[in-house]
């Protein structure tokens, strides 16, 4: 049995406390957060779960074998490198640190503990991105040509982070784990509308060495929630809108076509193919209870996690190259050292 505690019972720690008290072979045994108020809704609803204001609480309780951290940004790696240091394997969420090189001490650390460092992009672990990746692995979409992704809403608007890294980090590890390849190149635009705040708007291009490109738009200051990714392939594409309460993923078996005739190529003859459009059945179990599950096998078969730490630092490195592209107004910023990590399975 995993027993975790989770420091921070915010926005999204009482999400994870009621994951982990559900999922087979795990635990709660305890949760720190600086709110004494927080920490007595945890009693009420977990009685048998030790709550304390000090972190270091559950660092030093030694039938704790896990830690969760769902903190703010700035406080992730010092958080996280004390729980590896006190031999605790390591959930972080995202992004796992403020900078590329706190998340690579980090990877460091867990390496040369044997310690399991999950990093929480929790998209990854849902039925429909599971969906879309096992079309594309097979090749049922053809040569990927380009990933065009809008995620808006009104707020929730973070003192800590931009919005890239409160909304487009998602779609950097659906890319990640989509696309089998890293991106070469990026240019980021974006704009803080309130003096002091971080950029509350942005758009982002990736390239890639194969052709594709990838654009995401990100915004708190829609009127509507959108979620919405368009993958076009050679063969076929797909709309993935997360905010459908069913057929969240759509085929459509459209594309079109090049003439390889000479005089046809002269006449700009383009074909065009339309077939039919099917919603595939997908898994609509809980992605963080997809994802402990997760964490558990990897703790208890020592294996790497889907979004271990080297993914959470490819993520970090795109933040970093996006915020110098925007600080020069969309200059195009080449990247080096983001290396693939070998495709894994998600039991």
């Amino acid at each position: 049995m995993i027993k975790i505690g989770v420091i921070g019972y915010g926005y999204w720690g009482p999400n994870l406390v009621r994951n982990f008290a559900e999922t087979p072979g795990m635990s709660v045994a305890g949760v720190a957060d600086l709110d004494p108020q927080k920490l007595e809704i945890v009693q009420k609803r977990y009685p048998g779960v030790q709550t304390t204001k000090r972190f270091q609480d559950l660092l030093e309780n030694k039938d704790i074998n896990a830690i969760a951290i769902a903190t703010p940004v700035s406080t992730h790696f010092e958080l996280g490198m004390a729980a590896l240091k006190a031999g605790k394997h390591l959930w972080l969420e995202k992004p796992m640190a403020e900078t590329s090189e706190q998340a690579s001490k980090l990877v460091d650390e867990a390496a040369k503990r044997n310690l399991v460092l999950i990093v929480d992009h929790t998209f990854t672990y849902t039925g429909a991105v599971r969906r879309m990746g096992d079309m594309v692995k097979v090749g049922e979409l053809g040569d990927i040509l380009y990933y065009d992704s809008t995620r808006i809403n009104l707020g929730l608007f973070q003192r800590d982070v931009n919005v890239i890294s409160d909304l487009a980090v998602h779609d950097f590890s659906i890319l990640d784990y989509l696309v089998g390849e890293q991106p070469v190149a990026l240019s980021a635009v974006g704009i803080n509308h309130f003096p002091h705040t971080p950029e509350n708007l942005a758009f982002i291009t990736l390239f890639y060495n194969s052709g594709m490109i990838a654009h995401i738009n990100t915004s708190w200051l829609a009127p509507v929630k959108v979620r919405q990714i368009l993958i076009g392939g050679s063969k076929k594409m797909i709309i993935y809108d997360d905010v459908e309460p069913s057929e969240k993923v759509k085929v459509y078996d459209k594309g079109i076509s090049f003439t390889e005739d000479a005089k046809e190529i002269y006449e700009m003859r383009v074909g065009y193919r339309t077939g039919d459009m099917w919603a595939p059945k997908l898994d609509f179990t809980e992605a963080l209870r997809v994802e402990g599950e997760h964490f558990v096998d990897c703790i208890e078969n020592n294996k790497a996690p889907l979004t271990d730490g080297l993914l959470g630092l490819r993520v970090v490195k795109l933040i970093e190259a996006a915020a110098r592209s925007m600080n020069e107004r969309g200059r195009s910023v080449e990247l080096n050292g983001i290396h693939m990590h070998k495709g894994r399975e998600v039991a």
